[in-house]
């Protein structure tokens, strides 16, 4: 990838996680990397486009991550993947998905599809991690592991939107109440 590409897909990605898919043009993009607007229609077409190299970004990135922690105990696993979201919460972001969930209807189908494959490998690690780490005595709960994974990753996008709110605080309880209900 060149380096004005890797730059727009970084902007554009900061750009969804603070202001919103539908919040920002070419423009809030061109002028602080002081290209053309041509110069980003070269490499993205659409702006669908642009938000498909995000989402596949997003999707290697959780892809490279979950593989580097599965040497990891499931507790420290989860506790890695609580540390992306507490970055994200440093840097006043919310996630990708907790970012493009509200604009979801009037995203591109193609889009759409990713969001929703992003969505699943997410539940799926997660799912997962939650099982192995029952079946290991490292976490405690009742019910279904996909239910429980749920409501984990639910409440860790739910506390970055809080945290715009109320503060990095509201992040940190809700991660150490998680964590703790699961006995990790």
């Amino acid at each position: 990838m060149s380096e004005t590409k890797e730059k727009i897909v970084s902007l554009a990605d900061k750009l969804i996680r603070v202001k919103g898919f539908n919040a920002f043009s070419y423009k809030d993009i061109s002028d602080p990397l002081q290209v053309k607007n041509a110069a980003i229609h070269y490499h993205f077409p659409t702006k669908s486009d642009l938000g498909m190299e995000v989402l596949d970004k997003e999707l290697r990135s959780l892809e490279e991550n979950s593989a580097k922690w599965k040497k990891l105990p499931e507790d420290e696993q989860l506790i890695k993947f609580c540390g992306v979201f507490r970055k994200h919460c440093n840097n006043g972001n919310v996630c990708l998905m907790g970012s493009l969930a509200p604009d979801y209807e009037t995203l591109s189908p193609e889009m759409q599809q990713k969001v929703q494959q992003m969505a699943a490998t997410i539940l799926e690690w997660m799912t997962g991690c939650l099982e192995q780490g029952r079946k290991h005595k490292r976490f405690r709960f009742k019910g279904d592991a996909g239910d429980r994974a749920l409501l984990v990753i639910s409440n860790l996008q739910s506390s970055l939107l809080l945290s715009r709110v109320l503060g990095p605080s509201a992040f940190n309880r809700i991660s150490r109440q998680l964590l703790e209900d699961l006995g990790a």
